[in-house]
């Protein structure tokens, strides 16, 4: 309350009695006091009396952040503040997030508090930006001072409310008047920004310069692309005109709540099928299965992760999921995006649409006999909408469009997963062939799209530097240069900062000097922020001591400092095969805490004890000091391990190495461990002065187990030390096992096509019929039987002790109990707070609070899972992308099927693993759509008709048939073909079965 210290001279009180009654219907009366003040600061430089005024609430909200020399027009040369209203606030976000034409603003406490209740999202991205400098917004708290406070009234309108808005600016023109008056300082003029009519009239009358958010930005010379950002939903929209509404009502909410606490209605994640746009499924407890949602009514516009109010259609209704793909783009090309949202929108198209739609969905129930419980869309919990990428529909564009004249046109995102959106540009020519940033806005009842406004251009299609921008922010990655507050926190040495310079810090009497030690470290090519190193010994006994020395990161960053909330923030270092973005700055990173050879480094150290039988005798922890001999790759290490001449020290210690780690391997193995795959590629990009790109997959060496062994080790060691120490606090890493019904279909079509068992009643049974599943004629099947069984998997994630009970600790993957993150502390921040804890346990420093707060390990959990799946996710686009750039001739590959759907099956092409994937269409292979028949119990398509060029060269019976089916070996040709709105893909065409 020291904010809120003020002599009785500068403060008013007031009292208000407000009348509530109780549950017993009685009647009680509530006093509320509010103290108006006089001393509450402008938060202008230009007046020096209000700089002495205490500001209130956050300090980020400061008392002089309002430049003395604002930003001018032509007719307001002497500059200007802003005071907008909350719906501008709420529209214009965007726009006052990316660009610079909102600064000196003046966000009043009211239209805070009225911004919260309108949309909290836009509340908090609005309190980031008061937090930043630059931008200049500052909060005055005009509810109390004593010229501006307006009483608040029952059942206040917009009018009422912006009524505060035209006294606190009528009280700003007054107050920098009177401090300018007899100064040579100018008075900036005060602008009230707001789309209502009605308010705009009323100030005008009362004398105050007024704007709505158009008439403000029709003043800047690039108000074309201003005035597409902002919100295509107004304040004062409405029509009287006839709605014909295409979706269901919302049930109200506190029906929603009430009646999925009663178990009538349930909540989930909407997830749409990537195959087929008019299908999705919400996972709930209360089912087996996963519930399937079809059709555009029953999915009711939900979009693609929001929360979800889903109603359980009656058991006659329910269906199997649809075995067809749809893509959106095919279904509603030509549709045009000017249709009028407020007039009838049901075209007779739209009508054949959903007809067609409906014996579809029909059809397919009559198809297959396994079917999924099915429900229906009945509200939103949560919105999930985000700024989406992707580029403009050119078929959806008037080319001829004047400059400010407004067409509305379709948005088509680069996740299939989202629908059109509609939104209205000046621009539209000049944004063809650009991927652009949008936002969605509503999506009302009678619209068969969402509407949404224009955010940012970043750049022409199918350039590196604005495809890969595009991936990252598609998959919420951040990539901005790190800010000065966090660059403070770096050694003010910098890069000649030496082991010296950490001998006055706490505990360095503890640490252990391993320098003497023949550590070395093993890593991929042109690796430079080298996190772990090992070395071994062996002992008297005969038994070997091992050590695992990582990165003491902790060291440089400390808890409750900005560089620990960037690097929560970004939760780790994501690797693309062009560039890096570090979750560190480069001087820690690739420098200071770089384990790299001839430098001394400090570093958290596991030192364990090993009988040649793998049994572990002892383990011991230590903060040490280190100096790598050598830094090898994982091919340059195998090469000395294999010379038989190389006999030096490294040479025999990685030697040793091996042969324990292939011991180790063995032991996990035996223990039930899976040996699972996913295609891994790198990129080669020619010199200067050649563009040549190509992408080759990584090659695996004894090597690179070697080291994976021995981080799996640590980090085991890791887990059990610190839930021995903090059983409520440790942060662990696991992974459940599958649900049965994940591995439903693989199982089936395995003993169907090829009469073999896939047994999943426990990882080790897992592992053992992987094992067999061999084809003697086909060496890479069993690969792709592994990539497979990787996609029935659940995903690992960390979480903290206290949060699960110690069955649900287990990895289901390594077979282990318990396991966390810790050897990589320079990529992931997970393995940071790994290190804090274990540093703590073995009494080298302090337990930090914030390591036992259970709220805060939860947030931070949940971050680092979201970033750890983003991180994946990007990484295998960014791989698809160079792919398409790779690929400047027709190939001729071999490929497997994986998948057969009704018109068409998905192929996986088998040279160098490239993980090229992609869909082989029927319509190309025969020449009419009736000549397929799928058959679903055997996985099976038979294709008569087939095109000349098909039947020519495939093997075929009498009749001319083509049988294809799921693990079928065929060869197809693989091309890149551009799409109708400019976007590169990789196009596979089936040339015949082998």
């Amino acid at each position: 309350m020291d904010a809120f210290r003020m002599s009785s001279e500068s403060r008013t009180m007031l009292h208000q009695n407000i009348f509530i009654q109780c549950r017993r219907k009685k009647i009680s009366k509530i006093v509320r006091e509010r103290y108006l003040r006089t001393d509450i600061s402008c938060g202008s430089q230009i007046c020096i009396p209000c700089t002495f005024f205490p500001h209130l609430s956050v300090p980020s909200e400061g008392t002089s952040v309002l430049s003395s020399s604002p930003r001018g027009f032509s007719n307001w040369i002497n500059g200007f503040y802003i005071i907008p209203d909350a719906y501008i606030f709420y529209y214009c976000i965007s726009l006052m997030e990316k660009n610079m034409v909102f600064n000196d603003v003046i966000v009043l406490q009211t239209v805070l508090e009225e911004l919260q209740k309108i949309s909290l999202p836009v509340y908090t991205r609005l309190r980031r930006l008061i937090a930043l400098p630059d931008k200049r917004f500052y909060v005055f708290h005009n509810e109390f001072h004593s010229e501006t406070y307006v009483e608040r009234m029952d059942y206040e309108s917009i009018n009422d409310r912006n009524d505060r808005g035209k006294t606190a600016c009528k009280w700003y023109i007054s107050h920098l008047q009177e401090v300018t008056r007899g100064t040579k300082t100018v008075t900036p003029t005060v602008l009230l920004l707001t789309n209502n009519k009605e308010s705009k009239n009323k100030a005008r009358e009362e004398g105050i310069y007024v704007y709505s958010a158009e008439e403000y930005l029709f003043e800047f010379p690039n108000s074309d692309e201003l005035l597409d950002m902002i919100s295509s939903i107004s304040e004062t929209d409405s029509t009287n005109k006839k709605r014909i509404f295409l979706y269901p009502e919302y049930y109200p909410y506190s029906s929603i709540l009430e009646n999925i606490k009663m178990g009538k209605l349930y909540q989930g994640t909407f997830n749409v099928n990537p195959y087929n746009f008019l299908e999705a499924n919400v996972l709930v407890p209360n089912f087996e299965k996963p519930l399937i949602v079809f059709g555009k009514e029953n999915m009711n516009r939900a979009i693609h992760g929001d929360i979800v109010a889903v109603e359980v259609l009656p058991k006659e209704e329910w269906r199997a999921p649809m075995s067809k793909i749809i893509e959106q783009e095919a279904l509603t090309k030509d549709e045009n995006a000017e249709v009028n949202e407020s007039e009838e929108v049901i075209t007779q198209k739209d009508q054949y649409e959903i007809i067609d739609e409906y014996y579809a969905l029909k059809n397919e129930r009559m198809d297959l006999n396994k079917i999924f419980p099915t429900a229906k869309v009945v509200g939103i919990i949560k919105r999930n909408w985000k700024t989406y990428v992707g580029q403009i529909d050119p078929e959806s564009v008037v080319i001829s469009n004047k400059t400010r004249v407004q067409q509305t046109v379709f948005f088509i995102s680069v996740d299939k997963r989202i629908p059109k959106i509609r939104i209205k540009t000046r621009q539209g020519p000049i944004l063809l062939n650009q991927k652009i940033l949008v936002n969605i806005d509503t999506w009302e009842r009678d619209s068969r799209y969402p509407s949404g406004h224009f955010v940012h251009a970043l750049g022409k299609i199918d350039v590196d530097d604005t495809e890969t921008e595009a991936l990252l922010i598609q998959y919420d990655i951040e990539y901005s240069p790190f800010p000065k507050c966090v660059l403070d926190c770096l050694p003010p040495e910098g890069d000649k900062w030496e082991i010296s310079s950490a001998m006055s810090s706490n505990n360095w009497e503890k640490r252990k000097d391993l320098r003497h030690l023949p550590i070395c470290s093993i890593d991929p090519p042109g690796c430079v922020d080298i996190d772990d190193a090992l070395h071994v010994r062996v002992l008297a006994n005969k038994n070997f001591e091992v050590g695992v020395h990582v990165a003491d990161v902790s060291h440089f960053v400390n808890p409750n400092t900005s560089i620990d909330a960037e690097a929560s923030k970004r939760g780790t270092t994501v690797y693309l095969l062009d560039k890096r973005i570090d979750m560190l700055p480069g001087l820690l990173g690739t420098n200071l805490c770089s384990l790299k050879p001839g430098f001394e480094r400090l570093a958290f150290s596991i030192i364990f004890e090993i009988t040649p039988e793998i049994e572990i005798i002892k383990t011991e922890f230590m903060k040490s000091i280190i100096k790598s001999r050598s830094a090898f790759t994982y091919e340059n290490a195998q090469l000395q391990i294999d010379n038989k001449f190389q006999n030096d020290e490294l040479t025999s210690s990685m030697r040793i190495l091996l042969m324990l780690s292939k011991k180790l391997r063995q032991k996990r193995y035996d223990n039930g461990a899976l040996n699972l795959s996913s295609p891994e590629v790198r990129l080669e990009i020619g010199n200067e002065t050649s563009d040549k790109i190509t992408l080759e997959s990584k090659k695996l060496y004894e090597t690179n187990t070697l080291v994976e062994e021995f981080m799996l080790l640590a980090n085991i060691a890791v887990a059990r030390k610190i839930y021995e120490v903090y059983p409520d606090f440790a942060i662990l890493r696991r992974h459940a096992a599958p649900p049965k019904e994940n591995f439903e279909t693989l199982q089936n079509v395995l003993k169907i096509r090829r009469n073999m068992i896939l047994n999943i009643n426990s990882s080790k049974d897992l592992a053992d019929s992987l094992n067999k599943c061999i084809d003697q004629n086909e060496p890479y099947f069993n690969t792709l039987l592994r990539i497979m069984v990787t996609r029935c998997m659940l995903s690992a994630e960390y979480f903290f002790a206290g949060n699960c009970n110690y069955s649900e600790f287990k990895h289901y993957g390594l077979a282990v109990d318990i396991y966390t993150h810790w050897t990589s502390p320079i990529r992931r921040y997970a393995d940071i707070m790994t290190h804090r804890q274990l540093a703590a346990a073995i009494g080298y420093e302090t337990f930090d609070s914030t390591l036992k707060n259970k709220s805060k390990l939860e947030d931070i959990c949940k971050n680092i899972n979201h970033k750890h799946r983003m991180v994946q996710m990007v990484s295998r686009s960014n791989v698809e992308y160079y792919i398409c750039q790779t690929l400047k001739n027709e190939m001729i590959e071999d490929a497997f099927v994986m998948k057969v759907f009704k018109n068409g099956f998905i192929v996986f092409v088998i040279r160098y693993v490239l993980g090229i994937e992609g869909l082989v269409y029927t319509c190309d292979i025969c020449k009419s759509e009736s000549s397929v028949l799928f058959d679903p119990e055997s996985y099976t398509l038979s294709i008569s008709q087939l095109k000349p060029d098909i039947l020519n060269i495939n093997n075929k019976n009498s009749d001319g048939i083509l049988n294809i089916g799921v693990f079928d070996k065929c060869r197809v040709k693989i091309s890149v073909i551009k799409e109708s709105i400019g976007k590169k893909k990789v196009d596979i065409k089936f040339i015949k079965k082998l």
